[in-house]
């Protein structure tokens, strides 16, 4: 039984990470800044859409890059530094906007922002599943529901700022757009340094009164599947296990980045919505990307992580099907919401998930190497569709595309489980024969 007490209280550090994650969520709603731009600025689309991709790009290799620096300074440092990171990316896109310079621009909100971004995703993670050992799989999926429902907060208050300081006007001016910008930059600055100066790892050999009574309680904590070693980072990233769970995580990701890039026209094209039908359910999309994190990291507590993802093809291999095939605007949304909720149950399950494979050693780090997947999924998903939308006409057959990806993608984990299954059936044999 553990007598360690903690001067911490573990849910105040999970509304911590909340914050922080809430804050930097809010480039899913980036989309809002696309037409202001575009009118007042006379940036191109794809110019502006660069400054996206050069974001999600920059997160991804920076999580794998400074995972290790999260481990070695702690949270509370490397939290303070996604602020300032991400406020001076923020602030620096208002004064772009004001100089009306894009290079400075992609500069600014693409690498400095995005670079906030990617330190501030992992910040948090490998303190949250220190602090519940027991409930892995819920606590980093309640920090990652507040990256996937940032946008909900930031669409709203985004656009009311643009317009009221743009003296209220139709129109949205400079002023306006860069005030905005300045004023929300200081705003995450706020809720992420309030967030990262409570973060803080438990006591050595702490343990939640959940877990005082369980034998070998401490292994468990800290500890990796059974038949499965305890590994660094640099250990991790070699094995065929990290192979295997960095190609499931890319296709999952990939699939539903191609549905969040393309959500609208599809839902036209397919559905047959018109352009305001559309725009209402793409809306819609932040609530169950947030919420998919939160029900499914808390379920793969009860089935297993590697059930959970077995679960994320299988379901998605069957809507993409159904996709391609049915009609009707509404049964199609409910299919792009159901694929959603996969698509933010694999953000939320990979921290536990690695915890489970490799311990929590140095889970940060890997959890670093493992995102970037997403930094070459959100280049490749968008890429693939528009191929091929572009060479045959029509975004069924993408469709079709994504899903041939799936069934990899189960494959994939089929494979794992295997590995998975051999490795503690060794392990028993191992320890009865002793």
């Amino acid at each position: 039984m553990s007598t360690v007490s903690a001067d911490k209280n573990r849910w105040l550090i999970a509304i911590s990470a909340v914050a922080i994650h809430l804050s930097i969520g809010s480039i899913y709603a980036y989309s809002i800044y696309q037409i202001p731009l575009n009118e007042s600025l006379d940036w191109s689309t794809s110019s502006v859409t660069l400054a996206f991709s050069i974001a999600v790009f920059v997160l991804g290799f920076t999580a794998a890059f400074l995972g290790k620096y999260v481990e070695k300074y702690g949270p509370r440092k490397s939290g303070l530094a996604a602020a300032v990171l991400y406020g001076l990316g923020m602030v620096g896109a208002g004064l772009s906007v004001q100089l009306g310079s894009l290079p400075l621009f992609l500069a600014t909100f693409g690498v400095v922002g995005g670079m906030g971004i990617g330190l501030g995703y992992i910040t948090p993670i490998g303190t949250l599943v220190e602090w519940f050992p027991d409930r892995r799989g819920m606590a980093t999926g309640l920090a990652v529901m507040g990256f996937g429902a940032g946008a909900l907060l930031t669409s709203p208050v985004g656009n009311e700022l643009m317009l009221r300081f743009s003296s209220g006007a139709a129109d949205y001016t400079t002023g306006g757009i860069a005030t905005t910008f300045y004023v929300l930059g200081a705003l995450y600055f706020v809720l992420m340094a309030a967030g990262a100066s409570y973060l803080k790892k438990p006591p050595e050999d702490w343990l939640p009164e959940t877990m005082h009574d369980i034998e070998d309680a401490q292994e468990q904590a800290t500890g990796s599947l059974p038949g499965l070693n305890i590994l660094s980072a640099a250990e991790a990233r070699t094995t065929p296990r990290f192979a295997l769970i960095w190609g499931i995580v890319f296709i999952n990701i990939t699939a539903g980045i191609m549905l969040l890039a393309f959500a609208s026209p599809m839902l036209q094209e397919i559905g047959g919505a018109t352009a305001t039908t559309a725009a209402f359910i793409t809306g819609y999309i932040g609530i169950f990307n947030g919420g998919g994190r939160i029900f499914w990291s808390t379920l793969s507590d009860y089935v297993g992580r590697t059930t959970t993802y077995a679960a994320f093809m299988v379901i998605q291999i069957v809507a993409f099907f159904v996709m391609a095939q049915i009609a009707g605007v509404w049964a199609l949304a409910a299919l792009l919401f159901l694929i959603i909720t996969c698509y933010g149950g694999g953000f939320a399950c990979l921290p536990a998930y690695l915890s489970d494979l490799f311990g929590t050693k140095d889970v940060s780090a890997i959890h670093g190497y493992a995102l970037t997947a997403w930094a070459i999924a959100g280049v490749v998903g968008p890429q693939i569709a528009s191929y091929v939308v572009e060479t045959t006409g029509n975004y069924t057959n993408a469709l079709y595309v994504v899903n041939g990806l799936l069934v990899v993608g189960l494959i994939l984990v089929i494979v794992l489980w295997r590995r998975l299954d051999s490795a503690e059936k060794a392990s028993t044999s191992s320890t009865t024969s002793a």
